[in-house]
């Protein structure tokens, strides 16, 4: 748990706004950093200090206001000064008052201009602030034939923008907070009120405010870790997506989302086992299609899990072995054994999905050639390798890739690992011990609360229908029960 970090006592503005000018150029580096700008003015016989970070400011608003200003007489500021400038003199939508030190930093930092005036114990904030920013594109991860092209983006405005265009419920919330005593991160929980279990909100509000740490540089992934905790579970504990659809189903569903500002992925919470192997394309085609593509899809998570270890110890223990499939005993033994082969096989396909990510666009055919011809084969040619073993585990690497969620993908190739590793110290057995352990895992894990494995434990035959079948649209008329929303009626 990180160390609890004391927070810092809020200051009030000094009627002299030379005391507040000294105190914020020290305490937020003007003239020490090149991009944190302070400029010193005079409008309608008041003085004004203007705090900004270069880059983060609209050039063509600031202009805007200040030539406003500039064009005010002597004496329009000499009472009521903040009252008159929101209300006739400041035309800009976005505008507020910042009552201390700690606040104006915050908003200096987070972008927004801020105005300090001369004889005035309060300060005006303009969020006129851009971010640097990317397009909306479709996510690489979550690519779908038919659909739309969009995705989440690093700006975290444009991703609440893009949900609300797909949910015009007035009861969607979207409730912003801030994180981290340095890199103060703005953080958005999104639920519709109306359907969203309360309790779950209130629960996720709450974790959210004990995370007390310096900063998130790695955005939602670090908010995974210190809400959930369970870091040595290799399974996800909530389901991220890039997708504007697919977190405005979960929406509709009851769940409750966090955007995390500079991630394009949306955290969807709480989630469950079955949830990780659902993906939109099931949804863009009919019915009886997405049956079968949903049904191909849990055979190759099947496979990418069990074929390997299952073989290996049916060649082990030959009396397992079915007749049909004898044929995959490898006739000859090579000088490394057969625990070897897929240990080594599997080091290696995980290397070449390291390098894969690592590898720029253009040389990725390159990388396949290496892989197919140079290692593979010539790796059987010399006798590292049996071909069982290489069938066996490319089978494995396609069930691998074709897992929808690439955390459950990564979470199973670990289990696999596992696997092998028990079946080849206690054979069959092992493999039969394995698998017990690894339900045991999901049927002992829980998402806030919420059961891991379910709808199989506990069951619920309803719920496990619509995960196996990919149901009509109009037979979807209650929400998941798991999650205990408001409103359990979609019609």
């Amino acid at each position: 748990m990180p160390d609890i970090v004391e927070t810092p006592q809020k200051r009030a503005l000094n009627t002299e706004i030379q005391q507040n000018i000294d105190i914020l150029n020290q305490e937020l580096g003007v003239k020490k950093s090149f991009d944190m700008i302070c400029r010193e003015l005079q409008y309608g016989g008041k003085r004004f200090a203007l705090y900004f970070v270069d880059g983060f400011a609209k050039d063509d608003i600031m202009n805007r206001i200040m030539e406003h200003l500039a064009n005010l007489p002597q004496d329009a500021l000499t009472s009521d000064v903040i009252k008159k400038l929101l209300e006739t003199q400041i035309g800009y939508l976005e505008v507020e008052i910042v009552e201390d030190l700690e606040a104006v930093k915050t908003a200096v930092l987070s972008g927004p201009l801020v105005f300090l005036l001369d004889g005035e114990t309060k300060a005006i904030s303009i969020d006129a602030r851009t971010y640097p920013a990317r397009g909306p594109a479709e996510p690489d991860l979550e690519r779908v034939v038919r659909g739309s092209r969009d995705g989440f983006v690093e700006t975290m405005i444009f991703n609440t923008a893009l949900t609300r265009r797909r949910v015009r419920d007035p009861g969607l919330r979207m409730e912003y907070v801030q994180v981290g005593k340095r890199s103060k991160t703005d953080i958005v929980i999104s639920y519709i009120e109306d359907v969203a279990n309360p309790d779950l909100v209130q629960l996720i509000k709450n974790k959210l405010q004990e995370i007390i740490i310096d900063g998130l540089p790695m955005a939602e992934k670090t908010i995974e870790e210190l809400m959930f905790g369970r870091n040595w579970n290799p399974y996800p504990l909530v389901r991220y997506t890039e997708r504007p659809d697919v977190a405005a189903v979960h929406l509709l569903e009851g769940h409750v989302l966090i955007y995390v500002d500079t991630s394009p992925s949306v955290m969807i919470t709480p989630t469950t086992f079955f949830h990780h192997v659902q993906h939109a394309e099931e949804f863009r085609q009919k019915p009886i299609i997405g049956v079968y593509v949903r049904w191909l899809r849990f055979l190759a998570i099947l496979f990418s899990i069990l074929l390997s270890p299952l073989w290996m110890g049916q060649v082990m223990n030959q009396t397992f072995m079915p007749s049909f499939f004898e044929f995959t005993i490898p006739e000859q033994q090579l000088a490394i054994s057969l625990f070897w082969q897929l240990i080594f096989a599997e080091i290696g396909l995980a290397m070449l999905r390291m390098a894969a990510v690592h590898t720029p666009n253009p040389l990725g055919a390159a990388l396949g050639l290496v892989a197919a011809l140079m290692i593979g084969q010539v790796a059987i040619e010399i006798g590292f390798f049996s071909n069982e073993v290489i069938l066996f585990t490319a089978i494995a690497a396609m069930g691998t890739f074709a897992t929808p969620s690439y955390e459950l993908s990564l979470a199973n190739q670990l289990v696999r690992l596992g696997l092998l590793v028990i079946t080849g110290i206690f054979g069959f057995f092992g493999f039969i011990a394995g698998i017990v352990l690894w339900l045991v895992l999901l049927i002992r894990t829980k998402s806030l609360d919420t059961p891991y494995f379910w709808p199989l434990v506990p069951f619920n035959w309803n719920a496990l229908v619509h995960v196996l079948f990919r149901s009509p649209v109009e037979w979807n008329t209650k929400r998941p029960k798991i999650l205990h929303p408001r409103d359990d009626t979609r019609k």
